[in-house]
Parts: C-alpha cells; sequence; structure tokens
C-alpha cells in the first residue's frame, strides 16, 4: 500500500522533529561522529524515497529554491540557540539547547505539517488554482518542503560541527594559578 503525499510529508515531519530533539535537547550532549553523521544518514534516506526527479526550471524550481533557502534560515537560527562549550569533565566540545530550540523546531516542523494538512484538506481548491495559474506541480511544492526540512537539519549539524572544531582548535583557558 503506498503512502499518501500527506502521509508521507507527515512522516518525514515526525522524524526530523524527533532525531533532531533526541540528538540536542538538554544539556552537556556529547559532539561525537555519530551524532554528527544521524542527521546526515537521515536527510541521505529520506531524499531518494520522497524526491524522484527534483524541477529544474520555472516556478516549480523557485519554490525548490524558497525551500533551500528557508531550510538554510531554519538551521542558523537553531545553531544561534545551541550553545557549544567545552565540557568541564573531559575538555572536549559539547552543546546544550533548550526550550527555544526545541519551541524552533516544534514551530517550523508544525508549520510545515500544517501546510501539508491544509494542501489536502482546507485549501486545497485555492491551492490548486495558484499551481495552475502560476504552472507549478504539486511534486514541487512537496519537494520544496522536503528540501526546507534536510537543509535546516543539515544547516544545524554544519554549524555544530564547525563551532565544536573551533573549540577542539583552540587550547582550553588556563586558570589564573596555574599560570603564577
Amino acid at each position: 500500500m503506498a503512502l499518501s503525499a500527506l502521509t508521507q510529508a507527515e512522516l518525514i515531519n515526525g522524524i526530523v522533529l524527533v532525531v533532531t530533539l533526541h540528538s540536542d535537547l538538554g544539556g552537556h550532549k556529547k559532539i561525537s561522529a555519530f551524532r554528527l553523521l544521524r542527521p546526515a544518514i537521515t536527510c541521505a534516506a529520506i531524499v531518494p524515497l520522497f524526491i524522484s526527479s527534483p524541477i529544474t526550471h520555472g516556478t516549480g524550481l523557485a519554490i525548490e529554491l524558497a525551500g533551500i533557502a528557508a531550510g538554510l534560515l531554519g538551521g542558523l537560527l537553531a545553531v544561534m540557540f545551541m550553545r557549544v562549550y567545552r565540557s568541564p569533565q573531559t575538555g572536549r566540545p559539547v552543546s546544550a539547547a533548550g526550550w527555544p530550540y526545541a519551541l524552533l523546531w516544534t514551530v517550523v516542523v508544525g508549520a510545515r505539517a500544517f501546510f501539508s494538512y491544509g494542501a489536502s484538506r482546507l485549501f486545497s481548491r485555492q491551492l490548486a488554482d495558484w499551481c495552475i495559474a502560476h504552472q507549478v506541480t504539486a511534486a514541487a511544492i512537496t519537494d520544496g518542503l522536503i528540501f526546507m526540512a534536510v537543509v535546516m537539519v543539515l544547516t544545524r549539524t554544519a554549524g555544530l560541527a564547525t563551532r565544536a572544531a573551533a573549540l577542539r582548535g583552540s587550547r582550553p583557558a588556563q586558570s589564573a594559578t596555574a599560570n603564577s
């Protein structure tokens, strides 16, 4: 039995939210290779399952690029809500994310889920009229939403990796008594 487009979109939204919050929410989260690779692996599994051929021209391409841009901005905002610091116990980079971070992800994923639901149940006729008038396929809109989710996750991951690498490259601060 094939999943409906709405079910596919909701599945992706749920996976992204659960994987991201499980990985990041809370304090003193170790930044390991697995933690950085898990989102990339999840995204690599999602894209081929749900995107058969991206649109390469016209308004459909603009929709997909807008999804990418929104994902990039959302990912950068997520990185801003995450603190990366050196663990006092191990000296290795760790991270902490709290309610603002969780709220950002929940609002973004909730908005995508509402749009997906609304597109099939609340404003499907108006959306169909708009798509016809602007020569946009439903696949382009779906692709744009998926690209947004994937790029937001990958941007968050790249930001986390970059900030952790910057800490690894710097030396831990010496205490005043050690320099005396």
